[in-house]
């Protein structure tokens, strides 16, 4: 549906504005007045909401917009840093590499020139350029791949836990290397934090609960030995809340979003920040952006889940009804057929026949009698309430359907060849089913006006002979769009196959579309193949 896109747009748009403005390291500083600070916030982080539809143009312009701001020594720039490296992973994950390599070159060279800051590069400067754009860009190829796999946590494949261990690590080692010497852990300490904090996400997937109490207690540690070092393992947390929130019910969500709040809350006062409404609103909006974000994911799942088992329910229903229809009507047939065999039995015994055939007419004639009664209460179970009638003759049925469509519009050319009328009724019934259905598609995709050609007739090849049906349109005029249960194709499909036959659909070249069915019928020499020769004679009655 279009507001679930839009919805979650508004959040990556919020969220992106979020961590920008927690991230800022100047507001309100000499250098730049207040009101061109909420402009570059608002720069940076909006453009989030449009990664999902453009990742390509959102990219560059946060690749150009970070060189720019590196230029005049803006405090914003490791949130919009965070930003380019999540746009570039949503372009591998929805671009082929003819959009994505030259993007995340461009990113590339735009983080070598955030992290160089003018100096020359250096090995490290490298190492760490291609491994912030390089492990987003891995992991959304690696979606990319996995893409017609089972939604909503049915693929455990390895691999993405995997990348989200190697992203997570990358960037909180990113992060916090160079606050590494000033903090009063030793190098080694702060590092292994870092590298704890970013090991854990390979993992959130399976145990979200215990990453997420994991990063709380590893952002608090690092809250009060290195401080400068927490907002990079303070985005890892939002991460593992993001994932929680589209695991969980809604009790479980506020309580771990209390949580981060007051984990965020004890490391902003441990690092010596201002704890004012302004700064309480921004940490308010950072913690709900990820939760929402993660709760729209969970609930947009759980309709797409049930939307999936409702089409799969729908589908199996059509296809049992049709069964049904076509059980009916086999019924009707056989009651046909047993009642002229009770008449013609009673007609014999009451011509005076005697003796053992007397007996045997007798008998015929309560068996017969006693099928049509177990019939007659089969049908009565299988016809639901407001069912269709059953089939009448089916060359009247087709002429009645052809006459309304024509009253509807339609302009149809209806054949029916003569050797059809000695056809298997049970063929012919199927036949003109298939017409109804064909001829009331015609109308409905092609509008009123549009030429339609109905033919019946029977072919012969050299192993078999087939009752075949084709209907066939040319193009018609723009109609407004009728709603359809999308069944109607696949419902015939089912019917031509129970009973043995084929039955294809598709658009021709001039733009109209062509239906055609096909029903085996009985081999040369058969009964069937005599009736067809009396009635050319002219004897059949």
């Amino acid at each position: 549906m279009r507001w679930r896109g839009f919805t979650l747009d508004f959040l990556l748009a919020v969220a992106g504005v979020a961590l920008c403005a927690l991230t800022y390291q100047s507001w309100g500083g000499p250098d730049i007045p207040g009101w061109l600070t909420v402009v570059v916030v608002l720069a940076a982080g909006l453009p989030l909401g449009l990664a999902r539809r453009m990742p390509g143009p959102v990219a560059i312009f946060l690749a150009l917009l970070l060189v720019a701001l590196d230029g005049v020594g803006a405090g914003i720039l490791d949130g919009l840093q965070i930003l380019l490296a999540l746009t570039a992973g949503a372009l591998a994950r929805t671009r082929d590499w003819t959009w994505t390599l030259p993007v995340a070159a461009l990113a590339c060279a735009a983080t070598a020139i955030h992290l160089a800051s003018g100096a020359a590069p250096t090995g490290s400067v490298l190492f760490y350029t291609f491994g912030i754009i390089g492990v987003p860009v891995a992991i959304g190829r690696y979606l990319r791949s996995q893409s017609a796999a089972v939604p909503d946590g049915e693929e455990r494949s390895p691999v993405l836990d995997i990348l989200l261990a190697g992203g997570g690590v990358s960037f909180a080692v990113l992060g916090t290397w160079a606050n590494w010497p000033e903090a009063e852990l030793h190098a080694w300490g702060i590092g292994l934090l870092a590298v704890l904090s970013g090991l854990a996400l390979g993992v959130v997937r399976w145990l979200p609960g215990a990453v997420l109490l994991l990063e709380s207690a590893l952002l608090l540690v690092a809250a009060g030995r290195a401080p400068d070092a927490a907002a990079s393992l303070q985005v890892l947390l939002f991460i593992a809340l993001g994932v929680f929130a589209s695991q969980v019910t809604w009790r479980w969500l506020l309580a771990a979003s209390a949580l981060t709040c007051v984990v965020t809350l004890l490391t902003a006062v441990g690092a010596g920040a201002e704890v004012t409404f302004w700064w309480l609103l921004v940490l308010a909006t950072m913690v709900a952006a990820p939760a929402a974000i993660g709760a729209f994911v969970r609930v947009r799942r759980t309709a797409t889940r049930r939307e999936v088992e409702l089409a799969a329910e729908r589908a199996r229903s059509d296809r049992l009804a049709e069964r049904e229809r076509i059980a009916r009507e086999v019924h009707d047939i056989v009651a046909h057929h047993v009642g002229a065999m009770v008449l013609r039995a009673g007609a014999a015994e009451y011509a005076g026949a005697t003796g053992p055939a007397a007996e045997a007419l007798a008998d015929i004639r309560a068996t017969g009698h006693q099928v049509l009664e177990d019939l007659r209460g089969l049908l009565t179970v299988l016809r639901a309430p407001g069912a269709e009638l059953p089939v009448g003759d089916p060359e009247d049925v087709m002429r009645d359907a052809a006459a309304r469509m024509a009253g509807a519009g339609l302009e149809v050319a209806l054949e029916i060849a003569p050797e059809v009328a000695v056809a298997p009724l049970v063929a012919r019934a199927s036949a003109a089913r298939i017409v109804q259905e064909g001829l009331t598609n015609v109308l409905k995709h092609a509008g009123p006006g549009a030429p339609a050609r109905v033919r019946v007739e029977v072919h012969d090849h050299e192993l078999r002979r087939e009752l075949t049906v084709e209907v066939r349109n040319a193009a018609g005029g723009a109609v407004p769009m009728l709603p359809s249960s999308g069944q109607g194709i696949a419902g015939m499909r089912e019917r031509a196959h129970a009973l043995g036959g084929r039955l294809t659909a598709g658009p021709l070249p001039d733009g109209g579309w062509r239906l055609a069915a096909a029903f085996a019928l009985p081999e040369q020499g058969s009964d069937w193949d005599c009736a067809v020769t009396r009635f050319a004679k002219g004897s059949l009655r």
